[in-house]
């Protein structure tokens, strides 16, 4: 799967998920550090990357819906430390069908993960 990391997910995290196979690249590296939301935005898409975040300017459904873009997801976590997040990320990436992500918006929590998929097609059309 192709990924971006944006600022506030630990750079260390793109080692862990590129030893689980995945391609990743980080804002930091591309050297968007302090741009705006739509900035990495349109870079994950212009790449075709499924971008992993904290920040809640993201989390709009209707502004994200499901089948408009590569996948995002909204890392929640009550302590949202870099180990934390690394180890709950990571736990994500080894137990979830994320390749069936593609498309989707995945809210993880400490305890769940949800994820909203793009509405299925009329296959009668």
């Amino acid at each position: 799967m192709n990924l971006k990391l944006d600022e506030n997910i630990p750079a260390q995290l793109q080692a862990v998920l590129k030893d689980l196979s995945h391609d990743v690249d980080t804002v930091p590296q591309e050297g968007l550090t302090g741009r705006d939301d739509q900035t990495i935005w349109d870079a994950a898409q212009q790449a075709q990357r499924f971008l992993i975040t904290q920040d809640l300017d993201f989390s709009d459904i209707r502004r994200y819906a499901p089948g408009h873009h590569r996948g995002l997801m909204i890392v929640r976590l009550r302590d949202p430390s870099r180990r934390v997040l690394i180890q709950r990320i990571q736990a994500a990436f080894q137990t979830e069908d994320v390749e069936g992500w593609q498309g989707c918006f995945v809210v993880v929590t400490d305890r769940k993960i949800r994820v909203r998929r793009p509405p299925q097609s009329n296959p009668s059309l």
